[in-house]
């Protein structure tokens, strides 16, 4: 029998603030295309990122991965860098980088593809952000950012 292949997904959260500014664009060109988000105080998100691995599931163990092993490298790539950070003024990458999601999930995928076992990382990488919802409290998808994916 040929060995089995297994994923296991994690779900990490983490809370940042940023701004969507863009260098490239003039004060005016960055209101009109990031609105609120442009704030120049920033504004804060909480996200969840879903991290998932895949590999031959061991016959002596019975796991793709220790969980353990895969919670140390979610903490080195992401919660040590970006949790309760300003990404723009924390993070080296964004110092030229605009903070979206879409870069955000770059980040996170390069830093984890750095420090995981070679072939383990699925070729997607899933960040959500939400912020809680300025009247009743619940939590939104906001403005600026949704799920992004990375294939």
């Amino acid at each position: 029998m040929s060995a089995r292949i297994g994923y296991i997904t994690r779900v990490q959260s983490f809370s940042a603030c940023h701004r969507l500014h863009s260098k490239s664009l003039s004060d005016e060109e960055n209101k009109k295309v990031f609105g609120k988000c442009n704030n120049p105080n920033g504004h804060g998100h909480n996200y969840k990122v879903e991290v998932t691995v895949r590999g031959k599931i061991d016959s002596r163990t019975g796991m793709v991965m220790n969980l353990t092993d895969l919670k140390d490298y979610i903490e080195e790539a992401i919660m040590k860098p970006l949790d309760h950070k300003n990404l723009d003024r924390d993070v080296p990458y964004f110092t030229d980088v605009v903070s979206t999601t879409e870069n955000l999930s770059v980040f996170i995928w390069d830093g984890l593809a750095k420090i995981l076992p070679p072939d383990s990382l699925v070729k997607s990488c899933a960040v959500r952000c939400s912020s809680d919802g300025p009247v009743d409290g619940a939590t939104r998808v906001c403005d600026c950012c949704d799920v992004h994916m990375l294939r």
